[in-house]
């Protein structure tokens, strides 16, 4: 990898078809995500929007082309929520194992950490037995990361013919303060940070 070029940058809206690409082969394929069809271009590009309002959606690139993407999104939509939210990532099953989610996620949690977030949480697909359509890869990519289990639910997604569990896991990355300042939206701190 270090002589290949990675570039990890806000998502625009040329990139729509190829992060569609990306997670079509997981809709069709694993049960990784509970989605069972592969979203329309514009439900996926008005999904990528919304996120953007607030929240750091990124891509990355290896020697041009878009590899994976990562964003995060509301934890609940309650004020009281804010400092919290869940993140999402999926890579080119062809790139896998090679670190770049782990750097992904990490460009990730410094954005948040910028924004003022404090607790990441991701919802995990999780097998009773592992098969051809889920493992635990997931889980222990995130364990590595730092998150902890917090929740389980047993036998709430059926797809592919098989009922999967699905966990919560979190990771807190500041401090929790009695005068906690507000959150600063995705757009407004990375454009102080290009100042």
């Amino acid at each position: 990898m270090e002589s290949e070029k990675i570039v990890i940058r806000n998502a625009e809206t040329g990139d729509v078809q190829r992060l569609l690409e990306i997670y079509s082969y997981y809709v069709r394929n694993t049960a990784i995500t509970f989605d069972v069809e592969v979203p329309e271009t514009d439900r996926f590009a008005s999904h990528m929007e919304q996120i953007q309002s607030r929240y750091p959606f990124l891509v990355m690139e290896r020697d041009g082309r878009i590899e994976g993407y990562a964003y995060a999104g509301p934890f609940k939509d309650r004020a009281a929520y804010d400092w919290s939210c869940e993140l999402t990532i999926y890579l080119d099953p062809d790139v896998r194992k090679k670190g770049l989610g782990r750097m992904l996620y990490e460009r990730l949690e410094k954005c948040l950490a910028r924004m003022g977030i404090l607790n990441l949480y991701a919802c995990i697909g999780y097998p009773q037995r592992e098969d051809a359509y889920l493992t635990r890869n997931s889980a222990e990519f995130h364990a590595h990361l730092g998150f902890v289990l917090c929740g389980s639910f047993h036998s709430c997604g059926y797809k592919f013919g098989t009922w999967y569990d699905m966990v919560w896991m979190e990771k807190q990355i500041g401090q929790h303060r009695d005068n906690q300042m507000q959150i600063v939206p995705w757009r407004e701190a990375d454009q102080a940070l290009n100042v």
